[in-house]
């Protein structure tokens, strides 16, 4: 939905995104405006240098609580940063610049990678990634519409 006097897209607390650079056609994000960064679960993450330029490999599990789908993913190093949990820990972390489709919109977003396996969601969309984009409805959730076990199914068929 988006609101008109603003030119934003209001989103709930969870919504459905893409990462199409990633090749992932669907992955459901936690909207947190209180975290700064978004994050990705990743694990396996592996730095090497391709033509002078530093990136990162790593393997993904897109779907919640489901290790059933897993891939790996490329993309060029942006940046290392320390990044504190919720729980105060202080992890240093890869960070990759990649676009990010929400709804009708897409920009480039940061996400750092992380081992997300604990947590409920793949994905964390934070605050950085939501400026001048989006606005949240924290009484609704998936406001950009939902995805169901079939159509999940076939999106990722190919990596059963």
């Amino acid at each position: 939905m988006r609101n008109p006097a603003q030119g934003k897209t209001i989103i709930g607390r969870a919504e459905w995104c893409q990462l199409p650079q990633l090749e992932i056609p669907a992955i459901k994000a936690r909207v947190d405006s209180g975290a700064k960064t978004s994050a990705l679960h990743a694990f396996n993450i592996q730095k090497f240098t391709r033509d002078g330029v530093d990136w990162v490999s790593f393997e993904v599990h897109p779907l919640q609580r489901s290790r059933a789908v897993s891939f790996r993913c490329e993309a060029p190093v942006a940046d290392r940063r320390t990044v504190k949990s919720t729980s105060g820990v202080a992890e240093q972390r890869y960070v990759i610049k990649v676009p990010m489709v929400l709804g009708p919109q897409s920009w480039d977003i940061e996400l750092t990678l992380t081992n997300r396996d604990s947590m409920g969601y793949r994905m964390l969309l934070g605050r950085g990634a939501m400026n001048k984009h989006i606005l949240i409805d924290p009484s609704a959730t998936l406001t950009l519409g939902r995805i169901s076990d079939t159509q999940l199914a076939a999106l990722y068929a190919d990596r059963l």
